[in-house]
């Protein structure tokens, strides 16, 4: 599992993400930003009290953040298919506070990345400094055509501040599976592990997308996942 300094430094790198909040007409508002800073408590962002994101920070307390970073951006083939060059998509959503001025001031003491927002509220008043405290996520390593490894992916989830996230991968349950191999050939992302000696098969959650191919080519209903069986 990352760390919050791990996941800082992945967004970081992709720069600017989709910030999505509730909108309090039963929507959803999304806009462009990044975070700045992170500490043990969570990733830091900013924005100014007369804007809706404020206000939709206030009084919804939730966010969702997204965003994908690779070396080139979506390209086609001949039969207009897409295609990928290896990347990485993020992905957070939990529970936000407001900090206090003097919260904010006490910070920039020790962090300097802190310093970019003690600058902004000097030069605009109304900035305001929030923490994304509660969260979880996922790390999402991809590499379709398996340039760079032998499998297309690699995920991996996290959380903090009492949130919870569930294991990625669809789940094979080892009492209904009857070891046919059907979900060996029909997975592409060569997530499934076969059962030796007539065992059950099982799937490595970190590979697994979720696709449903084993799901549909299973024979015994021994696929598991959420709400499926």
């Amino acid at each position: 599992m990352k760390t919050i300094k791990e996941v800082y430094e992945l967004f970081d790198k992709i720069g600017a993400c989709s910030f999505s909040t509730l909108n309090g007409h039963g929507g959803v508002d999304t806009r462009i930003a990044h975070f700045f800073a992170y500490s043990d408590e969570g990733l830091y962002l900013r924005t100014m009290t007369i804007k809706p994101f404020y206000k939709q920070l206030v009084e919804g307390k939730q966010l969702a953040v997204s965003g994908d970073f690779s070396e080139a951006p979506i390209q086609h083939d001949e039969n207009n298919l897409p295609t990928f060059k290896p990347g990485i998509m993020m992905r957070v959503a939990g529970e936000v506070r407001e900090l206090s001025m003097d919260e904010v001031n006490e910070r920039a003491k020790t962090d300097r990345n802190f310093n970019v927002a003690v600058y902004d509220i000097n030069k605009y008043p109304e900035t305001r400094v929030f923490v994304l405290h509660k969260a979880w996520g996922e790390c999402y390593d991809y590499d379709y055509k398996m340039v760079t490894r032998d499998h297309k992916l690699l995920r991996d989830r996290f959380c903090w501040g009492g949130a919870e996230c569930e294991e990625p991968g669809l789940r094979i349950d080892p009492d209904a599976c009857i070891s046919c191999g059907n979900c060996f050939d029909a997975c592409s992302f060569k997530a499934i592990v076969p059962g030796e000696g007539g065992e059950a098969y099982r799937i490595r959650g970190e590979r697994c997308d979720e696709c449903g191919n084993c799901y549909h080519a299973c024979p015994a209903g021994a696929i598991r996942h959420k709400g499926i069986g």
